[in-house]
Formats: structure tokens, sequence, C-alpha cells
């Protein structure tokens, strides 16, 4: 589904060059869940912008699906990814003004999907997720568990190849964060492919392969125990 070759990111300023990402050689397969993890600054949450197509790397090759997708436009990087990838933040990114519904149905109305079919589809996950009783509440109204069940509902809506989690349990007490990551590996044991950056050793365990990177690089990748043949 992924490959990067020689994948480089460099930030410039007016006095300043840093190099976020470099030299990264990395492939993931379609139903793979994997972990990436790292000191702060080290790049994650740089290669997951890159990897979910909000930025293009800087030099090197990133394949999608196939594609060569490294030079791609803003706009065709939009267009590939409405279609194909679903997002999972740290801070939810919830619309306070709309209600669970709404919020979870959003995407379907970039996408233009007909009235009737995004009724389906939200019903479905609303159902999945187990927010059916919160649908008209707003954010505001909802605990932090409850608020990335939503979050995570909304990146399964459109029915996206790719779930990428950016620190997904990192606002959530232990209890609510244990539930998000029930929530994943049900996901995961469903097919779906996600990667998934976190500060947590015992999270990043639910995935099959753990990458961790360091100052730009990867520097080890293993395989996290419980899947050891």
């Amino acid at each position: 589904m992924i490959e990067t070759k020689n994948m480089k990111k460099i930030f410039m300023t007016e006095d300043v060059e840093t190099t976020a990402l470099n030299q990264v050689n990395l492939a993931i397969k379609e139903g793979e869940f994997v972990s990436i993890m790292g000191p702060s600054g080290c790049g994650k949450s740089t290669l997951l912008n890159i990897l979910g197509l909000l930025d293009n790397p800087s030099d090197g090759e990133y394949l999608f699906l196939g594609e060569e997708v490294s030079r791609y436009t803003e706009r065709q990087r939009a267009q590939l990814r409405k279609t194909n990838i679903g997002f999972i933040f740290q801070s939810f990114n919830l619309i306070d003004e709309l209600t669970v519904y709404e919020n979870v149905e959003l995407p379907l109305l970039y996408q233009k999907v007909s009235a009737s079919e995004r009724k389906t589809r939200v019903n479905e996950v609303l159902e999945k997720m187990q927010l059916v009783p919160r649908s008209t509440h707003f954010p505001q109204q909802l605990s932090g568990g409850q608020q990335q069940r939503v979050a995570v509902a909304r990146a399964l809506v459109t029915r996206p190849k790719l779930i990428l989690a950016d620190e997904p349990t990192g606002n959530l007490d232990s209890k609510n964060g244990e539930e998000v990551m029930g929530l994943l590996n049900k996901l995961h044991e469903d097919g779906a492919t996600i990667i998934m950056v976190t500060h947590s050793p015992a999270y990043a365990e639910f995935g099959q392969r753990t990458i961790h990177l360091f100052d730009g690089h990867i520097v080890t990748e293993n395989i996290n125990k419980k899947f050891h043949v």
C-alpha cells in the first residue's frame, strides 16, 4: 500500500535549514497495523503528514497505492486523500457547533455523497461506535473518550483504505485510552490498515511492528511480541 524510497523533508527559513526526515525507506502492506515511536521532534508527525498526503517530501519517492505521489499538487493530494485516508488526531478536531451526527457526516458532504447514502453510512458507523444515543449531542457535552470515538467514527465513515492515528490516546486517561486502543485493534482485525504515532510502549504493542525514529532517521524496526511466530 505504501512505499517510500530515500525520502527527505527539509524545512527552510531565512536563516535555518532543518532536516525533519532523512533517507526514510519504508514499506507498509495492506492490512498492517504499524506503530511509530520516537522522542519529540524526531519527525513522527512530519512523516505522518506526508504519508497522509497533507504535505510533499522534499526529495525521494512516495508510492501510495502504486502511484508515485511525491510531487502531486495540493489539489491532486486532496482528491486522493479524501477518498482513501481517514485521520484520527490527538486533539479530536471536532467542530463545536455541530452535533455528533453532523461531525461524522461532514466528510461525506465534502465528497458530495447523496443524502440517503450519507444517512445510511453515518447511522451505520454511529452504531458501530456505540454512539447512537449521543448523535444529537454537541462535543462539549461528551467526555474525552466519547469525543475520540466520534473522531474515529468520522475517520471511518468514508470507508478509507488507510487510517492514520496521531497520538490518538494522548489527551485521554488510561481507561479511555484503553477503550480507543480496543477500537483500533478491532478495526485492524476487520482488515483496516493503520499507522499510529504513539509515545506509549504499551499501546505500540497493539501494532504488528514498531518503527523507531530518531533525528529523522528510522533507527530500529521490530516485530511486536504477540505477532512473533
